[in-house]
């Protein structure tokens, strides 16, 4: 059973769903990862959504990027949506961010399926004290590798 379902618009948004995957595996955060079309497979991915038994999903699409958007339509489980960049960004960008009022769906910053792994294990460490930590001791990570770095530019 997946705690995190990883939604693709299509397949070359792979190397985004990518960076999520290997972020979930570092939190030991099971995932699931499918491909479903908004507007090619409205009823499949209408399926996927109402049968999940995820607690969050994320959705990552570019181009009109009506993916976390139609996802969100379908449930009432978190929504991040990961815009994926390409010849035109300010749409993908400008679709997961402009919901209507009533169905929100997060969005993090293009290709950033890093961080919308990251604002699942979050959510989900509401309810996992097991999480909880290892989210506290990545935190505690990136700060050592950020003073490190200060210490490496001071004696330069």
């Amino acid at each position: 059973m997946a705690d995190v379902l990883i939604v693709l618009a299509s397949k070359s948004d792979k190397e985004v769903g990518d960076k999520a995957r290997d972020m979930l595996r570092q939190f030991g955060v099971a995932h699931e990862v499918v491909i479903a079309s908004a507007h090619r497979t409205p009823g499949h991915l209408k399926a996927i959504i109402e049968g999940t038994t995820a607690k969050v999903i994320i959705a990552i699409a570019g181009l009109s990027a009506a993916l976390p958007g139609a996802i969100a339509a379908h449930t009432t489980k978190p929504v991040v949506g990961v815009p994926v960049s390409g010849k035109i960004n300010l749409d993908s960008l400008l679709s997961v961010v402009q919901m209507p009022p009533g169905v929100p769906v997060a969005a993090v910053g293009l290709d950033r399926g890093e961080n919308a792994a990251l604002l699942a294990v979050q959510i989900l460490a509401l309810s996992d004290a097991g999480l909880s930590k290892k989210l506290q001791e990545h935190r505690r990570k990136l700060e050592e590798w950020v003073l490190e770095d200060n210490k490496t530019l001071a004696k330069e």
